[in-house]
């Protein structure tokens, strides 16, 4: 299995390092690429460098590269996350405006039928976001915010992003068993 990881600038880049980590860890291909404001998030907000970030991916590319292996459906993979997905991130896929890698990656795992996953992160949302998302849904993308639950009762702000980062993974199939999975109240 072969998944494409897109990290964008928004908040949140430790959504995309997580899955990045899970997906090593059960041995399944990863193919990276960054924003140049995840670049600039990532230091930011988590103790990851970008150096680190890098090493967690089977391959890594260059946003700017839009020759990249990931710019075209002949090149194999099961399909992506963006995880974040910032705004102007959704609305590039949205609108099929290719102006980098990520969006343009993220065009061909719709074009091609192949599970496109966007963890979006913004709040709140005012129509244009909400008609952005409609649009990438009717092409066949998942939107799927990092929303916590609380069924499992996380005690860390690890346990709440684990919980988001494996119902990301679900879309494919992926088990890495990150949180207690609900099984019922009994009354």
């Amino acid at each position: 299995m072969k998944i494409i990881v897109g990290i964008s600038g928004a908040s949140g880049a430790i959504f995309g390092i997580r899955i990045l980590e899970a997906l090593k860890e059960v041995h399944i291909e990863s193919h990276l690429v960054l924003s140049d404001t995840a670049r600039t998030t990532i230091p930011y907000e988590t103790d990851y460098s970008i150096e680190e970030v890098i090493e967690l991916a089977a391959k890594v590319y260059d946003n700017k590269n839009l020759g990249a292996a990931i710019s075209s459906g002949s090149f194999k993979v099961d399909g992506m996350i963006v995880a974040p997905c910032s705004i102007k991130t959704l609305s590039g896929i949205a609108n099929s405006y290719n102006s980098d890698l990520l969006t343009r990656a993220a065009d061909v795992s719709l074009k091609e039928r192949r599970k496109l996953v966007l963890m979006v992160r913004e709040t709140p949302l005012h129509l244009g976001h909400l008609n952005q998302m409609t649009i990438v849904t009717q092409m066949g993308g998942v939107i799927l915010p990092p929303v916590p639950s609380f069924y499992h009762l996380p005690k860390t702000v690890g346990d709440i992003i684990d919980q988001s980062v494996q119902k990301a993974l679900d879309q494919f199939g992926i088990e890495v068993n990150l949180f207690n999975r609900w099984a019922g109240i009994s009354y």
